[in-house]
């Protein structure tokens, strides 16, 4: 999801755009560049945009998990969650390899799970490095537990898979998802373009509902830094449950949640902490949020903002609510 976004609009009602106010999903292609040489991250704003393209119902339910999004931050206790508050998400892993070494062992999906469980419970190792700045607006435990359902594997002669969906699709060469209305799918593969990862947001067919993660960044890998410690995977669900790129794949866009700060655009490697925004309002970035480009080594949080929002997506209309029952 990296260069192109579909774009929230502001209601003419309103005299100007709050960062939350939302109404309909826009054409319009906005591109943010990224460094010469540097990994293109995401392409779920791009896999976006192609959607809406194909099928141009899929912006009216965008819209309408919009609503039910602002409906549960008003009443939160109406959505239907297990009694403790947390989801438990069953998850599919789909393994589709040419080698040896992208037939990952189950022990290497194994940290993934775990990753996740870390990362969404905010009970990752680096989550005390978020600075004094942002401490009042982390998120801490998000609510969402992943447990490895099934680990689905199968032998391609394909050197790489585009984003085309076509590793989702059994008449594509690669796995068609496994109930995919409960179960939360994730493809590894070997990815073309440079491409780490990309996911499908609420609302999209659930013939093609989940997250690709490359082989290479699945899980606590032995490929070598930056990639190498399972955040791919943490962002990708993020976009999976309805978050943003933080900077709103535009300057100083808009990613729909109301605690996080205006982003000058895509930040990568390890910024030093309090690097500066030149957005209006803005000193700082939150350059260690999961849903910007920083390397893995360098990103351990979500916002409280984030958190509401990804729980939205589990009420009513909200576009995961069948994982609630």
């Amino acid at each position: 999801m990296k260069k192109v976004i579909a774009i929230f609009s502001c209601a003419l009602v309103f005299a100007g755009c709050s960062k939350t106010a939302v109404e309909n999903i826009e054409d319009e292609n906005i591109r943010t560049s990224e460094p010469q040489g540097i990994v293109m991250r995401c392409a779920s704003e791009e896999v976006l945009q192609q959607q809406l393209k194909a099928d141009p119902s899929l912006r009216l339910r965008m819209e309408a998990i919009e609503e039910a999004r602002l409906a549960f931050e008003r009443n939160p206790s109406a959505a239907r969650l297990l009694a403790d508050g947390t989801i438990e998400i069953p998850v599919v892993v789909n393994v589709l390899y040419k080698t040896a070494a992208q037939n990952i062992s189950l022990a290497q999906i194994q940290t993934q799970i775990d990753v996740l469980n870390k990362d969404y419970a905010a009970t990752n190792s680096d989550i005390s490095k978020v600075p004094a700045i942002f401490q009042g607006v982390k998120a801490g435990d998000v609510g969402i537990r992943f447990v490895l359902d099934q680990v689905i594997r199968k032998s391609t002669t394909k050197t790489s898979w585009s984003t085309n969906d076509a590793m989702k699709k059994n008449n594509g060469g690669g796995l068609s998802p496994t109930s995919p209305t409960i179960k939360l799918n994730m493809w590894c593969c070997n990815l073309s373009g440079g491409i780490l990862g990309y996911a499908q947001f609420p609302g999209g067919s659930s013939a093609t509902d989940g997250v690709v993660i490359d082989d290479n960044a699945f899980g606590v890998t032995t490929a070598g830094a930056p990639y190498n410690k399972g955040r791919t995977a943490t962002h990708e669900v993020g976009h999976w449950l309805n978050l943003r790129h933080i900077w709103g794949d535009a300057k100083c866009g808009n990613d729909l949640v109301g605690d996080t700060p205006l982003h000058t655009g895509a930040n990568y490697g390890c910024p030093a902490s309090g690097a500066k925004s030149s957005c209006s309002g803005t000193p700082v970035m939150m350059t260690m949020n999961y849903m910007d480009y920083t390397d893995d080594l360098c990103m351990y949080m979500f916002s409280a903002g984030q958190k509401t929002r990804m729980k939205a997506t589990f009420a009513s209309g909200g576009g995961r609510n069948s994982f609630a029952k």
